[in-house]
């Protein structure tokens, strides 16, 4: 058996620069940091006592002789793309799927490193991130960017950056102080909103190319400028979130998917309530609303987001891990006599 636990992240600054038809022309960069909110995926060989030989739960039960009958795309894909059979495929998850923290990704990556650990082999990180990639991009063909993938996979306070060649991940260093004080700062709400990336994604597609294009460029322009007021000591550090601010009112305008009438309301209250700044995380349309908000003007925001559930959160330094580790023996069935 092997449990593996995955963390979801939060992006800041350069969504959207991770699409693979932007950055192969344009290049791109992300800054994002992984939180202490994660998905957990079990994996272990099925018995065989069973009428079926493969059993999943995630949101719902699947139980099917043939890989090929599974109707979860992702698993499907994975189970064929490493040749996994009879598996017994259990999901859970801190935080609900479809929410703007890239919890798709985070299954992936997960999954993947279970499949590789059943078979009693080891995958680094970039391989788990470029076959997440593939698993999601190519074999599931879902719209969307890169940055998910790797994040979930190498964990930490990173700037991802994109370029023709594929990508890189760079740590930001940042004082403990300062760090602290960002996550102190920061405050998130989930909406009850939920939706698929990918659709977001198609919708975003509707806005003219060269429209979309320019406010692309703006937006990776801005992880140099959050960059530095991250790691430069003599910068403000609530300029941080005034730059937040500044990046969703560009992003609103990549796509009219990105947001809605519901959540440009509840954004407003909490500028008004107090907050310098904030975003709506993920590829827009819900999920979870993340505000920079000093200390003491948290009590207001506080007051103002009380119709949503505050989500307390940490950063968090680790990617995907393998919690437990049981090797199994399995002989495939066309071995048995």
């Amino acid at each position: 058996m092997i449990i593996t636990k995955t963390p979801f992240r939060m992006s800041f600054f350069g969504g959207g620069t991770d699409m693979e038809d932007y950055f192969k022309e344009n290049g791109g960069a992300v800054l994002s940091t992984t939180i202490d909110k994660f998905c957990y995926v079990n994996v272990r060989h099925l018995p065989r006592f069973f009428d079926y030989s493969t059993e999943l739960s995630y949101s719902k039960t699947e139980r099917v002789k043939n890989v090929s009958e599974i109707e979860h795309p992702a698993i499907r894909n994975a189970m064929e793309m490493l040749d996994m059979h009879e598996i017994r495929l259990t999901y859970e998850a801190d935080l609900p799927a479809r929410s703007g923290l890239g919890t798709s990704s985070s299954f992936a990556v997960g999954m993947l490193m279970a499949f590789y650990a059943l078979k009693g082999k080891y995958a680094d990180k970039k391989k788990l991130a470029d076959e997440a990639i593939y698993l999601e991009r190519i074999l599931c063909n879902e719209a969307g960017g890169w940055q998910d993938q790797i994040a979930a996979s190498y964990g930490g306070f990173n700037r991802i950056n994109f370029n023709s060649n594929g990508y890189e991940v760079t740590p930001v260093i940042i004082s403990p102080k300062r760090k602290k004080q960002l996550n102190d700062n920061l405050m998130m709400f989930f909406t009850g909103f939920t939706r698929f990336s990918s659709d977001v994604q198609k919708v975003n597609n509707e806005t003219t190319i060269e429209e979309k294009k320019a406010k692309l460029d703006m937006m990776y322009k801005m992880v140099d400028e959050a960059e530095t007021i991250l790691t430069d000591n003599s910068k403000n550090l609530d300029d941080f979130g005034r730059l937040l601010d500044k990046s969703w009112k560009l992003k609103k305008q990549t796509g009219k998917g990105v947001s809605t009438d519901t959540i440009d309301e509840l954004y407003n209250k909490g500028i008004a309530a107090g907050a310098l700044g904030g975003k709506l995380l993920g590829a827009g349309g819900g999920g979870f609303l993340v505000f920079y908000v000093q200390p003491e003007k948290q009590n207001a925001v506080m007051k103002a987001m009380k119709d949503l559930m505050y989500i307390p959160f940490e950063f968090d330094n680790n990617g995907a891990t393998i919690i437990h580790y049981s090797p199994e023996t399995y002989e495939p069935r066309e071995m048995k006599e």
